[in-house]
């Protein structure tokens, strides 16, 4: 395996520059779906590659389940550092396995309350709550009901006509894209790998400006839809069910309304040119994802290898 076996577990850093450079030079829908898939294949070649040290250093304890062989010289020679990287790789791995638990549980906590709070309402698209805290957030599908969105009569008291029908448009681009599902796997990637926490902040930012686009082409006016964001944030006080795509809370609200008034609409062009400065960082994200897959794609096969041929028949 040599060297190979570590290089998925930085080469996450190679995709800090596109992250920085994507939400101001991609549309949001590309950036967001770019980032989030970037995000989880070098998620699961750092595990994948965590995962290979962890068997070489768990060989290496007395009275483990393992094939004794496998504690062989000539296997952990595969390793560079065995007995340090090995041992390293078991507390991060189970580290690695409870934090991903954990971000599962709240996240599906944070849905079923969600759900009982719209208990014994009727089942429309849009679920009026009659509380005076002002929130609004997209609740997706579950087993046995459809996709809502849910808003508060607070919410709806503070804002216009036309705003509430951003806020609609809005939540209802969260559900048509299912951002649940792209937040989900980043958030998920970034507790895989601490080196993609900034590719998680900026998919959830981009999510945020691709309802917020959605909803300006659907009103037809993109100052409408930063009135309302402005509005609803200053309401809210930024605070949301977790987990959830909620209007005017997820992402840099500032940021949003400046580039709803003072950027025009963003090109829909998929791919930037190489010779510019967004070009050079996605190309060298897609490089960096490219020698991850291959990294751990060898060292999965090394080792699987060496250990079959260590084993005894």
């Amino acid at each position: 395996m040599g060297v190979f076996v570590f290089l998925p577990l930085v080469l996450p850093l190679t995709a800090w520059p596109v992250a920085r450079l994507a939400e101001h030079h991609l549309h949001p829908r590309t950036a967001t779906r770019l980032l989030t898939a970037v995000a989880a294949v070098l998620a699961v070649c750092s595990t994948l590659c965590l995962a290979l040290l962890m068997v070489v250093g768990t060989a290496q304890l007395p009275g483990n389940p393992l094939p004794d062989a496998w504690s062989d010289p000539e296997v952990r020679a595969a390793l560079p550092y065995d007995e340090i990287a090995g041992r390293a790789a078991i507390p991060a791995l189970l580290a690695l396995l409870a934090v991903c638990a954990r971000a599962l549980l709240r996240h599906r906590s944070v849905r079923r309350r969600a759900a009982r709070a719209l208990a014994g309402l009727p089942d429309t698209p849009v679920a009026v709550l009659p509380d005076a805290a002002p929130y609004a957030y997209a609740l997706p599908a579950g087993r046995r009901a459809r996709d809502r969105i849910v808003v508060s009569r607070g919410m709806l008291a503070r804002l216009g006509p036309a705003e509430r029908r951003a806020l609609f448009a809005h939540e209802r681009a969260h559900l048509t894209g299912r951002h649940d599902r792209l937040l989900l796997v980043a958030r998920l990637a970034a507790a895989a790998n601490p080196f993609l926490r900034p590719l998680r902040t900026a998919v959830t930012y981009s999510a945020e400006r691709w309802a917020d686009e959605e909803a300006a082409v659907r009103v037809g006016s993109r100052r409408v839809v930063a009135r309302a964001i402005g509005r609803a944030a200053l309401a809210s006080g930024g605070a949301g069910p977790a987990t959830l795509a909620a209007f005017a809370v997820a992402g840099p609200v500032p940021r949003r309304v400046a580039a709803l008034l003072a950027a025009p609409p963003p090109a829909p062009r998929a791919w930037p040119p190489l010779c510019t400065t967004v070009g050079l960082a996605l190309w060298g994200a897609v490089v960096g994802v490219a020698v991850s897959a291959l990294s751990s794609a060898n060292s999965a096969v090394t080792l699987y290898a060496v250990l079959k041929a260590a084993t005894p028949l």
